[in-house]
């Protein structure tokens, strides 16, 4: 007998019978549908072409990993991963990688590697102190268009605050100055949609990076499709929506709060007050977003240390702290030293 397996048309989670609501419920986004919404949905057809593009994904995909540093990527069967672009050293195909890392979304680059270069370039030059191979040609050769993990979140709540707001209100009579404080019960609620809430699906070594090139345009979200992956190779997440749950929710929280409490004015203060977020659903999408990455290792640098820049691919922002010359720092130092010496000699002339 085939078996149907129904899955959460929001966020693609497993379904339970809720039998108190009498209700089909989704536990990951609180979603509740009837057996007449699901049906709608054909989920259960949705279900079985999931899975096969999924096979057709983990068939077309290989996964690389760095035998030096471990950077991990994941490229098409036609783009060969060559390098690791971390440390530069060689990397090695390490077998298929599993269909259920298919992305829903993708924003595909808007500009390729030599419009990333001159862009780099252009930042770059304006930096007064860099090393002079800094912007080598062999440096810049180097950079690498990559596909990093992203979970993006839509939801819709509800959200309540409470707090108490105080009005002051002071006079004068007869020679005394009388001071009124009052003091009231503010309720604020209403309805809240969330959209795009962006979350790094990789640990928090490069969790600071990849928040540093945020944010991309909502209308560039598309649905994935394998096309946009030739030439470019794609990082692999290791983390999963549900550790990142407490996370999101906690930021619409936050923004709740942040929200509803700009809405009580005409007080003189406001106690910090309480604000209650109910969840009413939310979708999860696995995204890839284009980064350019260049990694540089100073040569007479003797710790060894790597600078990493990350652009945003489709916006251009840049990420990273740049190096310092000593020996360039210190000549502009010298000639600012000589051009106030100068200075100072030809003032302390002119009073002689």
């Amino acid at each position: 007998m085939e078996s149907v397996s129904y899955r959460c048309p929001n966020c693609d989670a497993g379904l339970e019978f809720n039998a108190e609501k009498q209700k089909i419920t989704c536990e990951f986004c609180l979603s509740e549908f009837t057996k007449a919404e699901l049906d709608q949905t054909d989920s259960a057809q949705r279900a079985e072409e999931k899975a096969k593009a999924d096979a057709e994904f983990s068939e077309q995909m290989n996964e690389y990993q760095c035998p030096s540093c471990g950077a991990e990527v994941v490229a098409d069967e036609h783009t060969a991963a060559s390098y690791c672009y971390y440390c530069h050293n060689p990397i090695v195909p390490t077998g298929k990688v599993s269909g259920m890392m298919r992305p829903h979304k993708i924003i595909p680059f808007k500009f390729d590697k030599d419009g990333a270069k001159q862009r780099f370039f252009d930042l770059a030059k304006k930096k007064r102190f860099l090393p002079s191979d800094f912007l080598d040609e062999k440096n810049l050769d180097m950079i690498s268009g990559i596909y990093y993990p992203f979970w993006v979140t839509d939801a819709d709540a509800r959200g309540n605050y409470h707090t108490r707001a105080h009005k002051v209100r002071t006079w004068q009579s007869g020679g005394y100055r009388y001071t009124e404080t009052s003091d009231f019960a503010v309720d604020r609620s209403g309805n809240i949609h969330f959209e795009d809430i962006v979350s790094s699906a990789l640990s928090t070594e490069d969790k600071k990076m990849l928040e540093g090139i945020l944010p991309y345009p909502s209308d560039a979200h598309i649905d994935f499709d394998m096309p946009y992956l030739l030439g470019y190779t794609a990082k692999k997440r290791n983390i999963e929506r549900e550790a990142l749950s407490d996370e999101v929710r906690k930021r619409m929280q936050n923004y709740t709060q942040t929200l509803l409490r700009g809405t009580v004015n005409g007080y003189s203060s406001t106690d910090i007050g309480k604000t209650d977020m109910n969840l009413i659903r939310s979708t999860w999408s696995y995204t890839l977003l284009p980064l350019y990455i260049l990694t540089y290792r100073r040569k007479s640098d003797k710790k060894g240390r790597v600078y990493t820049y990350a652009m945003n691919g489709y916006t251009g922002k840049l990420y990273g702290a740049y190096p310092v010359s000593a020996k360039r720092l210190l000549l502009h130092a010298l000639g600012m030293f000589v051009v106030f010496g100068l200075l100072g000699f030809l003032i302390g002339g002119l009073f002689l």
